[in-house]
Order: C-alpha cells, then structure tokens, then sequence
C-alpha cells in the first residue's frame, strides 16, 4: 500500500521534475543564441508586429472593461462608508500591480502563446525544423530567440496601454456614470501612485512574457504525432502558460511588496 502511495504521487512530482528540466535547458539555450546566435532582425521585426501590434486591440479592450468594471464594484463598496472619492486611486493601483499585468499576460497566453505553439509544432510535424538544422540554422536561433526578445520589447507597452485604458475607463465610469467629483478622482489617481507602481507593472508583465515564450516554443518544439499532436500541444501551451502566470504573479507580489510596499497614505 505505501508503495502505490509513493508511486501515485512520485510519477506526477518526476514528470514535472522533467518537465522544469526541459524549460530550464531551453532558457539556457535562448540566452545562449542571444549573445552567440546570428542575429535575425528581420524574423525579430515580424515577431514584434505579431505580438505587439496585432495584440493591441484585444489587450486594450480587456483593460479597458477591466477597469470599469472594478471601478464599478469599489465605487458600490466604497460608498457605504463615504470614500468613493477614493476609488480612483486604488483602480489605477490595482491596473498597474495587479489586473494591468495578469490580463495582459493571460491575452497574450490565449492569443500569442497557442499561436507561437501552433506554428513551431507544425513546422516540427512537418520536418521543416529538420530543415532548418540540415541548412546549418539553428532552430532556437531562427524560432525561438526572435519571439523571445519580441515579448521583451512588446509586453511593456502592451501593459502601458492595457493600465491606461483600464484608468480611462474607471474615470468614465466614476466621474460621468456615477458623478463622483472629476477634481478628487484624478487628485487621487496621482496622490496614491508612484514610480514604484510602474516598475511592478513592468517587472511583473516581462515575467509573465518570458514565461509565455519559454513554455509555448517548449511545447511547439516537442510535439509528436501529427495533427493531433500539434492541437494537443497548442492546447497545453495556453493552459500551461496561464497558470505559470498566475503562480508566478502570486510570489512576484510577495517579493514586490517586500521590495515596494504599498501605503494607502502617501509619505
């Protein structure tokens, strides 16, 4: 019995173990081609424009109601004791230390992570990687350090513009909707935030970014069995990445709260 125990849970702790293993020796590969691969800036150039710019409308849109929806719930909540002036402050706090960077990271997963699986284990299926190796190029130079050097150029403004719509929406809805005073809205939003603020939202949304890539390009890279193969790892690919970003967001917190506390009154 204590031997199917440890079995039980010993094969699940070894595949992860495994699994950790082989994202850590993908990340050294990675860092590897950036300071010794060729240089691809023309694949780099494609790869800012697929997750940047054709990841606006959706990172902007989901900010956006993100924004108003959570000024909606602390204005109801806020009235109740008279500080509905002050809920300004705490939505651009929470965009930028919270909802900006685990909404952007999570559209970017269900967008640019199954995208970047897809692709990568279609060309694996398809022998064209095999290809690539047989022409002298380096796949992790010519797949996967492009994407991975895109996210780090495209996921701080996708974030910026994600915390700006939900900001801009939260004063639509809290000044024009429910008629708090426009002058103490945005007194607020400034009193209660400050660099610190942005530096979370930036270290926290790079993070989640790499994350993306390593796990989606790992998943691509290893897929087997044809069509059904590359669905599977697709589908692995945006789940796995959205809960990376979400353990991950929980001990960035912790740390960012250890490094840059937050304070309801200013110093």
């Amino acid at each position: 019995m204590p031997l199917k125990v440890l079995q039980a849970f010993g094969r699940p702790i070894l595949r992860l173990v495994d699994y950790l293993g082989e994202l850590g020796m993908l990340v050294g590969e990675i860092f590897v081609s950036i300071f010794r691969g060729q240089r691809r800036g023309r694949q780099l150039f494609e790869q800012v424009a697929e997750i940047g710019a054709r990841s606006q409308v959706v990172v902007i849109v989901t900010g956006a109601f993100t924004g108003a929806v959570l000024a909606a719930q602390v204005y109801f909540q806020f009235k109740i004791f008279g500080l509905e002036t002050v809920t300004g402050g705490l939505v651009t706090i929470a965009m930028l230390r919270e909802l900006g960077p685990s909404i952007t990271g999570l559209m970017l997963a269900g967008r640019v992570g199954s995208a970047m699986a897809a692709e990568i284990g279609t060309m694996k299926v398809t022998e064209q990687i095999d290809a690539l190796r047989s022409m002298a190029v380096h796949p992790i130079d010519y797949l996967v350090t492009p994407r991975f050097l895109a996210m780090l150029i495209a996921a701080p403004l996708l974030i910026a513009e994600a915390a700006a719509a939900g900001m801009i929406a939260s004063y639509i809805v809290g000044v024009l909707v429910f008629g708090v005073e426009s002058a103490y809205w945005v007194a607020n939003m400034g009193k209660y935030v400050d660099l610190s603020d942005l530096l979370i939202a930036v270290v926290k949304v790079l993070s989640f970014g790499m994350l993306i890539v390593v796990i989606s390009c790992h998943q691509g890279l290893r897929v087997s069995n044809g069509a059904v193969g590359v669905g599977r790892g697709t589908t692995d690919a945006m789940v796995f990445s959205s809960l990376a970003i979400l353990i991950a967001n929980f001990f960035l917190t912790l740390m960012m709260q250890w490094f840059f506390p937050a304070e309801l009154v200013p110093t």
